[in-house]
């Protein structure tokens, strides 16, 4: 076997790498540099298991890197971006805005803004849970982490590329950026079936719902630019959800 069997491996170290990088750039507050480094890093995670499935070298222990290296990639940096934004979104003193000092570390930290590291802990156990649930094999059960990583690092990317008054005034209010922490964390981990992007053949009649998403994105990109993640992400459930009812129904 080789070398062959340490590709997929190869490439989930090249999805943390990119996390890890994304981690420095994310503490730094460089968040545009942070979501492209973990879109880079969901672009291998994505073809980690691809790979491993071609090649026919799947494993428990890649099963688990993988999920490390999720833990990094869409749960560790989008909960760090998530505080930045909530920082930036308090008063500069006061109120929701004071701040915590210890000379002894050399820290300033605001305390509410710790809201956004809940994202951390909803990210790392919906992994866990991903790694023992067998109902998650061809659909998903409750939001990936990649999919919620990509609507975390969207808001950053929109306030730089596509300012207005009323996007920013919204993706910089500290309620709205608190109350999409909570949202993302509870999608993270409900009990929702959602589709997933495996096709098993690549018939229309089977994979319509598949089609019809993919689609969807390309002209949701083309006119909405970032703006479409959340929205694409708002589509994704809908349309899983329209999906479990049909399926219940029959």
């Amino acid at each position: 076997m080789g070398i062959k069997r340490h590709i997929p491996n190869i490439i989930t170290g090249l999805n943390l790498f990119s996390g890890s990088l994304a981690v420095i750039f994310a503490v730094k507050g460089n968040l545009v540099l942070a979501a492209i480094l973990v879109a880079a890093g969901i672009f291998f995670d994505f073809f980690d298991g691809m790979a491993a499935r071609l090649l026919d070298v799947k494993s428990e222990v890649g099963l688990q890197l993988d999920s490390l290296a999720d833990v990094v990639t869409s749960g560790v940096v989008p909960g760090i971006v998530m505080y930045q934004l909530i920082t930036k979104a308090l008063p500069a003193s006061g109120g929701l805005g004071a701040d915590w000092n210890s000379s002894v570390f050399d820290i300033q930290i605001k305390p509410f803004a710790l809201i956004g590291l809940f994202i951390i802990l909803a990210s790392a156990y919906r992994l866990a849970k991903f790694n023992v649930d067998e109902r998650q094999t061809d659909s998903f059960i409750g939001l990936p982490t990649p999919a919620n990583a990509l609507l975390i690092l969207s808001l950053p990317l929109i306030l730089t590329y596509q300012p207005g008054p009323f996007i920013s005034g919204l993706l910089l209010n500290e309620w709205f950026l608190v109350g999409l922490t909570l949202v993302s964390c509870y999608l993270l981990n409900a009990e929702l079936p959602l589709f997933a992007l495996k096709f098993s053949d690549w018939g229309f009649k089977e994979n319509k719902l598949r089609y019809f998403f993919i689609i969807s994105c390309i002209v949701l990109i083309i006119f909405l630019k970032f703006i479409a993640i959340p929205v694409i992400l708002l589509l994704y459930v809908v349309l899983s959800m329209i999906s479990n009812r049909k399926v219940a129904n029959a």
